[in-house]
């Protein structure tokens, strides 16, 4: 690579893409497999002034994290790679005044390891060995996230399934209570069906009686209406 085509790199805003790494490597930087490259910011947007936060053990002045924070702060780089695995990612940046270059290997917003090189072929050896560095130490957050997202899903189906089975066994209590109801009332009615029953034969009977009584009586008219109409002098022969 010649001086001029690193000249012609654009600019792009490693500060910004510190600051956003916490919100965007979870949302958007989690990869299942390998490392893929993606630019956080535009192509030609300036270096922000403002670095990324350390922990309040921040290296000392003389170190060469606090050499590229300063540089940060400067706008004095060019940011050719970012990966981002999970909370953590890796950085290859350039200072091309002096064709040197910085890899970086950051967790969150946190320089935790940073080299300075001036061979292009060590920087971007350095920087695939910092890349699969972060796909390992990922690797236990994205199981985490997967994890947590399983329990939230089965808890929901957990608390779905006993929503259904309260509903099912309230349909069960229903059902018994309306089959015991409805035995009571098939028990009751078959009293009374039997009740009106035993009414009913006794009814029968009293009819019959009533009706024997009658036509007995009826029969005993008959013959006495029939001696009424008999002439006097039948009846005298009669007695002679």
């Amino acid at each position: 690579m010649t001086l001029k085509s690193r000249s012609m790199i654009q600019r792009v805003g490693i500060a910004v893409l510190m600051s956003g790494m916490s919100a965007g490597a979870a949302a958007q930087g989690i990869m299942s497999s390998g490392s893929t490259v993606r630019p956080v910011v535009a192509q030609g947007a300036p270096v922000s002034q403002s670095a990324p936060t350390q922990p309040d053990n921040s290296p000392a002045a003389n170190s060469t994290i606090a050499e590229l924070q300063g540089l940060i702060q400067a706008r004095g780089l060019n940011e050719l790679r970012t990966t981002y695995n999970g909370n953590y990612g890796a950085s290859l940046l350039f200072r091309a005044e002096d064709l040197v270059y910085y890899v970086a290997m950051f967790q969150q917003k946190n320089f935790w390891r940073v080299v300075k090189t001036t061979s292009e072929q060590q920087a971007e050896q350095l920087y695939r060995n910092f890349v699969d560095q972060t796909v390992q130490l990922a690797d236990v957050d994205i199981r985490r996230i997967k994890l947590d997202a399983e329990r939230a899903s089965t808890e929901k189906l957990i608390s779905v399934n006993e929503s259904r089975l309260t509903a099912l066994q309230n349909d069960l209590n229903v059902q018994r209570q309306q089959e015991q109801q409805v035995a009571a009332r098939q028990d009751q009615a078959r009293a009374e069906a039997a009740a009106l029953a035993n009414d009913r034969q006794q009814a029968r009977e009293q009819l019959t009686t009533l009706q024997r009584q009658i036509r007995a009586l009826e029969e005993q008219q008959a013959k006495l209406d029939a001696v009424g109409t008999q002439a006097p002098g039948d009846t005298a022969r009669r007695g002679r």
